[in-house]
């Protein structure tokens, strides 16, 4: 399937099989994709919630894997459940969106697992990703102002050129993550586990500050 600038207004797409279809310039108002095969879809330019609304459209226990959104407004949408493995999310708003439950890894075994996210410049201001496993993959230049982080893994994400809220550090694990030229005001490394982390020299002066460190020019 292929649509441009269509509208879709209240349209239920749930349980359908949508895979490898391609929107673009489309619009989706209060659409149900609720257990929608996904897979290999792509979206460009598409919007996902009219101007006002205080919902987005529900993704719930979708299969989006490998799927593409490229500078889509996603604001508010629900991916509770949904299959994220090898998601795409480029110049995204996704403000407010919930991805309680999602799944962005592939278990391989009990112990053994792998990660595969592209989630790069977008807007995830209060979006949910709490507890969620997104480790080695690319998530930089994005926007995680009042996100909710509470107990996730970002470890070994390139994290690079991201803005967090101060208050925001120790809800999750960034152990061998890429944060150089992101903003790591309210940062103390008494107590968060910085093993590994990549940062910029100038970045030195923000993690020092918290160890009560005044560092002068040369």
């Amino acid at each position: 399937m292929a649509k441009d600038y269509e509208v879709f207004d209240q349209v239920d797409f749930s349980n359908q099989d949508l895979s490898d279809s391609y929107f673009k310039g489309c619009q989706f108002f209060r659409c149900d994709f609720n257990r929608t095969n996904l897979r290999d879809a792509k979206f460009d330019d598409c919007v996902f919630i009219e101007q006002g609304a205080i919902e987005g459209c529900h993704f719930d226990y979708s299969d989006l894997r490998d799927s593409s959104f490229k500078n889509c407004k996603l604001s508010l949408s629900n991916f509770k459940g949904a299959k994220c493995f090898g998601i795409e999310f480029r110049s995204c708003d996704l403000k407010g969106a919930n991805f309680i439950q999602a799944s962005f890894s592939n278990q391989i075994s009990n112990s053994m697992y792998f990660c595969s996210a592209y989630i790069t410049g977008c807007n995830l201001s209060y979006a949910n990703f709490e507890r969620q496993c997104i480790e080695k993959c690319d998530l930089f230049e994005n926007r995680w102002i009042g996100a909710n982080l509470q107990g996730a893994s970002l470890k070994g994400s390139d994290l690079s050129r991201g803005s967090f809220s101060e208050d925001c550090w120790g809800q999750f694990y960034i152990q061998d993550c890429d944060l150089s030229n992101s903003e790591l005001n309210g940062l103390n490394p008494r107590k968060v586990d910085l093993s590994g982390v990549k940062i910029c020299v100038w970045q030195q002066e923000q993690l020092l500050e918290q160890l009560g460190l005044i560092v002068l020019p040369n």
